[in-house]
């Protein structure tokens, strides 16, 4: 079972969008489990409080209330996720294309999403 740490855009997308492939992830990519650092749920935490953002983030929220949650504190996502990645070879999930770039510099695979599907990029 491989680990995949969420960032807060792609954990938004997930759980407000219908993902075509979800229930095909573990015949495509392998089996996989989606963990979110204590630094994204204090995002959507603050993201939570924005008028026009709540509902979308409330959903969020009671989707990955069974996720798996890791200890990465910090103040920014962004920051603490190169920070973990330039010391672990993981996958992280984003659609963030500037934080794809520095994570392929470390070496580490990418999971976003392409038409509403779940894509790996190496």
């Amino acid at each position: 079972m491989v680990e995949v740490i969420c960032d807060t855009n792609f954990l938004i997308h997930l759980a407000t969008n219908r993902i075509k492939n979800l229930d095909n992830l573990d015949v495509e990519i392998g089996q996989i489990t989606f963990v979110v650092p204590e630094v994204v749920k204090n995002e959507l935490f603050k993201l939570e409080k924005q008028p026009g953002k709540k509902r979308e983030i409330q959903s969020t929220l009671n989707y990955i209330k069974n996720f798996k949650t890791i200890p990465m504190l910090g103040s920014f996502a962004d920051k603490e996720l190169l920070d973990y990645v330039s010391k672990n070879r993981i996958i992280i999930a984003t659609m963030d294309k500037e934080l794809k770039t520095q994570i392929k510099k470390h070496g580490s695979s990418i999971m976003s999403f392409s038409n509403n599907k779940i894509v790996l990029e190496s």
